[in-house]
């Protein structure tokens, strides 16, 4: 059974930076799709960012490209969200998710159907 725990959320003003830490635990394969989802109180979910867990396939929402970095460690099994220049806007519980089908981890769209999902971790920018 796969579980996923994310922590590094908290408190920044505007521009700053927070790193989101997601350990994976659990058999996956190199194959497996890694994804950070968000939602905002009174929105839906919105995917943000992916990889898959053998670290191929970056893509990003267009509103964090190129100020949020997606990444995984094998190593420490950990999937990371380096989040810069931070907006109000990006301001949602941030979830990290995880699949074995490594079709989710190919195209221009998130599929909002991960099989494993962590509990949250908060992130407010203000």
């Amino acid at each position: 059974h796969v579980q996923l725990v994310e922590s590094g959320g908290g408190s920044v003003q505007p521009g700053g930076s927070l790193r989101l830490s997601c350990v994976v635990s659990g058999h996956t394969s190199d194959d497996y799709c890694m994804a950070w989802f968000r939602q905002a109180p009174g929105k839906e979910r919105q995917g943000v960012a992916r990889i898959t867990k053998g670290g191929g396939n970056p893509y990003y929402v267009n509103s964090v490209r190129g100020r949020f970095t997606v990444s995984h460690d094998n190593a420490k099994n950990t999937l990371y969200l380096q989040m810069n220049s931070l907006k109000p806007e990006d301001t949602a519980m941030y979830y990290c998710a995880a699949d074995p089908k490594w079709t989710y981890c190919r195209g221009g769209s998130f599929s909002p159907e991960y099989n494993y999902w962590g509990q949250g971790t908060q992130v407010t920018v203000s």
